[in-house]
């Protein structure tokens, strides 16, 4: 971005600010106003690199306004569908750090490698078993194996992802 654009876009800024964030204070408080109003400017930055706009102060209002009226459409929405009790207040607490997220899906990868690496009839047993949670009886039925055959294709299926996940 040129010095001449920066420059003009923080006069705009400047200029327009405390107008958007009063009229943003209004509509959806003070907790959300600077973000929204981050936003706004953010939008603007992102059309003036599409293409020219004519009146700068006019599109920062409309784009202020539209994002208060979709911040309360959201919040009436969520308000509707999800009762305060819903969310526990456990899960942020629960939440995974960046690096166990990233174990968990490396674990996931190799799991998932695993079972696709069985031969086709041991991994339908495995499916079968612990996705659809049949037993072992009703897998040999479904397939016509013995229970006997079944047995021994989920030992091998356990050994192969518990080898993954080592």
């Amino acid at each position: 971005m040129s010095k001449i654009k920066s420059r003009s876009i923080g006069e705009l800024f400047e200029r327009n600010k405390r107008v958007l964030l009063d009229c943003l204070t209004r509509r959806v408080g003070p907790d959300h106003a600077s973000d929204l109003l981050q936003e706004t400017f953010v939008r603007m930055l992102q059309r003036k690199q599409t293409g020219a706009i004519v009146d700068e102060d006019a599109y920062l209002r409309t784009t202020a306004i539209n994002l208060a009226r979709d911040f309360a459409r959201y919040n009436s929405t969520i308000a509707k569908h999800v009762a305060p009790g819903d969310i526990s207040a456990d899960i942020v607490e629960t939440a995974l750090d960046p690096a166990q997220t990233c174990e968990a899906k490396e674990s996931v990868r190799a799991l998932y490698a695993a079972m696709k690496s069985l031969p086709p009839r041991c991994r339908e047993v495995f499916i079968l078993r612990r996705f659809h949670d049949l037993s072992p009886d009703e897998i040999s039925q479904r397939l016509g194996i013995s229970r006997n055959m079944v047995l021994k294709h989920l030992r091998l299926a356990l050994e192969r992802c518990h080898a993954a996940l080592d």
